[in-house]
Parts: C-alpha cells; structure tokens; sequence
C-alpha cells in the first residue's frame, strides 16, 4: 500500500492592517521597492521602424554599459515631445549608435527625439537605500557611464 501525501498552501492577499490583527503588532513584512537600476539619459533617436514587431534596437555597447539585458523591460521617456511608453529591449550592432524604436511605439518617437531610457529592479527597502543607479551619458563625445551620487 502505498501512502500519499498532499501539502496545500492557500494564499489569501490581506491588506498589512488584517494581517496585524490576526497575527498581532509583531508582524514582519518584507518590503520591496521598485528602484531606477540605470538610464541611457539623453540618447537620440536615429530611427523609428512602425512595420518591426516591437521593442527598441539599441546600440549593444550602451546596454551593456547600462547593464541592460536582451529583452528586458525598459520605460522610455521622450524629452522631445513628452510621450512616456514601456517596451523591451534589443541588442542593435556593438557601437553603432543606433537607438530605433519599433512597433507602435515608433508613433510616439521620431528620428532626432531625444529619450531617456531607464531600466528598473525590485530590491529590499535596505538595498534600495544602498543602490546607486548607472547613468550613461550619451550626447557626449565619448558615451559613459557613472553611478549617481
């Protein structure tokens, strides 16, 4: 014969004010912060492609710079006409300069905008108060990166 176990978690979302007074005022719950990780401040926009599937080509030596990753989720903001739009990145060719915006969003930017792209991560409360955001600085002679202060 054999025996089976089963473990069922049930999961209900509780506001942290329910939570105190069931468990009591010694609650601890973890907060997490969503925090700018970098930005590519000031890039200009070379192309815009509406007909391309999505996303924005970004010049692979600046995403490194930024340390932002193939497909990862980015917020660009359009200092030239206001828009804001969330998409993903995509590696263009290493120190090209190119920065495209693909897909729909190529409606909400034109070659020779100037953006900002910034990439986020959730931390703890303790290592957003320690985290110091890459900025790269691109409308410069040579591209860099610094970490804010």
């Amino acid at each position: 014969m054999a025996i089976v176990v089963l473990s069922i978690t049930i999961r209900i979302a509780l506001p942290y004010s329910a939570l105190s007074r069931i468990l009591g005022d010694d609650i601890r719950v973890p907060m997490f912060r969503t925090v700018l990780k970098s930005k590519i401040h000031r890039a200009t926009v070379t192309d815009a492609n509406p007909d391309y599937e999505g996303s924005i080509s970004i010049d692979a030596s600046l995403m490194e710079m930024a340390n932002i990753l193939p497909y990862e989720k980015i917020d660009i903001y359009n200092i030239t006409n206001g828009e804001r739009f969330s998409t993903y990145a995509i590696e263009a060719p290493p120190n090209s300069k190119m920065i495209c915006i693909n897909g729909a969003a190529a409606h909400k930017a034109k070659q020779g905008d100037l953006i900002i792209i910034a990439s986020y991560q959730i931390v703890s409360e303790e290592e957003a108060r320690q985290l110091k955001p890459i900025i790269v600085r691109v409308n410069t002679e040579i591209p860099h990166a610094s970490r804010s202060e």
